[in-house]
């Protein structure tokens, strides 16, 4: 096993793009682990509903990061508290699904720490009845990995707020998340210590030595892992327009009268508008509906349509920020 140093950098899309590239490019024969921390993001599972999973507000409003993985499973939050691990190896045909092979180590090196870890259902790693660990795997080629989050000292109350979707009437299609009760590893151990300390023995628990081998990146290699990093983890449409299909609706009365809209929503962008209501226009909407065709369900997009829409000529008297509400809440 090698151990892959990524300096502890604090990009997740940088570090999907090693877990990426170490995972098609690096000596198929060879096992490979890294660990990686992340400024506040949440990540989604590969077939779920970005806009479905998050509180858009809150992501706004604090800068949250939001990024796809190619594996499976729910939508988490992280932050500096949590540190994940990542093997990636050949795929033998019988361990993609076997969390236990792949959680076994990490488990093995928690309980030297006093930290009574269990494998819990298919994917969690549990102390207490509570959450420290959710894993996911993906396969390809002969190769896959297995990732997992350890919630050190993570800020849980971000977790709920990042996570939680706020009253907006959208009906999605795709894996929804469970929401599981969570506690943070540093609670459960022996003697306190920091995340860097921690990881430190979670690595000589792992290679049973303080001589770990360490693969060193060639400037082809860097390369590589930028443009995965730019094409895949920086892009919209993996992020957010690999979203499953879903609708929206929006309906409020307001003191210039009723406003319904109604949207679907493929692939992250709208593709089918009805708006209706009881409010005084001189313009025809079938002209709202057919601009809004095409766009961009982001909250930027929809306030930059709004910005160059004559509102009064097709809403009357219902006034911008009114119209806002109904498209995100």
């Amino acid at each position: 096993m090698i151990y892959i140093d990524n300096k502890d950098c604090l990009d997740q899309s940088e570090n999907f793009a090693i877990e990426e590239f170490a995972l098609r490019h690096l000596d198929e024969n060879e096992t490979y682990i890294m660990f990686y921390r992340m400024h506040p993001t949440v990540i989604v599972g590969k077939n779920q509903n970005t806009l479905a999973e998050i509180n858009q507000d809150y992501i706004e409003a604090h800068q949250v990061q939001v990024l796809r993985r190619l594996s499976g499973g729910g939508a988490v939050y992280n932050d500096e508290g949590n540190i994940s691990f990542s093997i990636i190896t050949k795929d033998d045909g019988e361990s993609f699904h076997n969390f236990e092979r792949f959680t076994k180590p990490v488990m093995d090196a928690l309980i030297t720490l006093g930290v009574d870890a269990k494998l819990s259902g298919r994917n969690d790693i549990e102390v207490a009845g509570k959450k420290i660990s959710g894993n996911a795997q993906f396969a390809t080629k002969g190769r896959l990995y297995s990732h997992g989050t350890l919630m050190f000292d993570v800020n849980l109350e971000n977790v709920e707020k990042a996570l939680h979707v706020n009253p907006l009437k959208l009906q999605a299609k795709g894996v929804k998340s469970v929401r599981s009760r969570v506690t943070n590893i540093r609670e459960h151990l022996r003697e306190d210590m920091d995340i860097a300390a921690f990881k430190q023995v979670l690595l000589e628990s792992i290679f049973k030595t303080t001589d770990i081998p360490v693969y060193t990146f060639t400037d082809q290699d860097r390369a590589k892992i930028a443009q995965i990093r730019r094409e895949r983890y920086q892009n919209w449409d993996w992020n957010y327009g690999k979203s499953p299909k879903f609708n929206v609706k929006g309906e409020q009365k307001f003191p210039g009268g009723l406003v319904e809209i109604r949207l679907q929503v493929e692939k992250g962008k709208i593709t089918m508008a009805q708006i209706f209501g009881d409010f005084f226009a001189t313009g025809n909407i079938a002209d709202v509906e057919q601009k809004l065709l095409g766009l961009a369900y982001t909250k930027d997009a929809i306030l930059a349509f709004f910005d160059n829409l004559d509102i009064p000529r097709y809403f009357g008297k219902v006034t911008k920020a009114e119209l806002e509400t109904l498209f995100f809440r």
